[in-house]
């Protein structure tokens, strides 16, 4: 049984309790495609809304924890085109030295697209003028405006951005600004900078299974931009529970760093 988050923060990496319902009875199934066992059946078609876009909603997680600690991870060694300070910053980082001054350990949001690797479930909310994006992790959220409106020049800068999107095809595109600069790419503490723009490429390939490209583009920290891509799964019998990182963060005190 779910029974709560267990938010240990063991550097490098963060460990979540199992998912299963445990809050609920009485639960419509829904829409669920489901195979002759009962069992959903997460290789059916992508579903699609009244409108004919591919639909979103669902609570999505990680396939694998890896892209947190190393967003790069897939990349061949020299993939990731560092202005020279960020290198060095990131050399600086890369062994866990300096764990303590990660924000997640802190209990600060994950920033984008960090977030979106992070080890806990995430719910889309889709309407056809925007998407909401509920985060477990640090019950942390995203607006996603799909209405047509754009980014001021002159933006407050934030953690998580500000996002707009459209379709392209089957793909959702969120192109995402505003960042304040102080959110680490991964846990091996890739940097990002105030002039960090991300744009993710939201494919949901089945009723199961999506991949979101993402492109990060920081000219501050790196010479052009670079690109990465993860997958996730569905969790179909399951929601979203509360998570208060400070509620019992023990663990920032023994890590590594200033």
């Amino acid at each position: 049984m779910r029974i709560g988050n267990i938010a240990v923060l063991l550097a490098p990496m963060i460990v979540w309790g199992q998912v299963a319902w445990g809050q609920w009875v009485k639960v419509p199934q829904g829409s669920i495609p489901r195979a002759a066992d009962g069992k959903p059946n997460l290789s059916a078609p992508a579903p699609k809304t009244a409108d004919g876009v591919p639909d979103l909603s669902g609570i999505w997680e990680p396939h694998e924890n890896k892209y947190v600690r190393d967003i790069a991870v897939d990349l061949q060694p020299g993939d990731v085109p560092f202005q020279p300070w960020a290198k060095t910053v990131f050399e600086q980082r890369a062994d866990g030295s300096h764990s303590r001054e990660d924000p997640d350990a802190n209990c600060l949001p994950q920033g984008v697209p960090k977030i979106d690797a992070a080890p806990a479930p995430w719910k889309i909310v889709q309407t056809p003028g925007y998407i909401v994006i509920v985060y477990e992790a640090f019950n942390l959220w995203r607006q996603v405006f799909l209405d047509g409106r754009e980014q001021a020049s002159d933006l407050n800068p934030t953690w998580m951005g500000y996002s707009t999107g459209k379709w392209q095809g089957d793909s959702l595109v969120v192109d995402t600004r505003g960042f304040n600069g102080k959110a680490w790419l991964d846990q091996l503490g890739r940097p990002s900078t105030d002039a960090l723009h991300v744009i993710e490429r939201f494919r949901r390939k089945d009723f199961g299974h999506m991949d979101i490209q993402i492109t990060i583009d920081d000219p501050k920290a790196y010479t052009k931009p670079w690109t990465v891509t993860e997958d996730v799964h569905l969790l179909p019998d399951t929601e979203l529970l509360e998570f208060i990182c400070n509620e019992n963060n023990r663990d920032v005190a023994h890590l590594p760093g200033q």
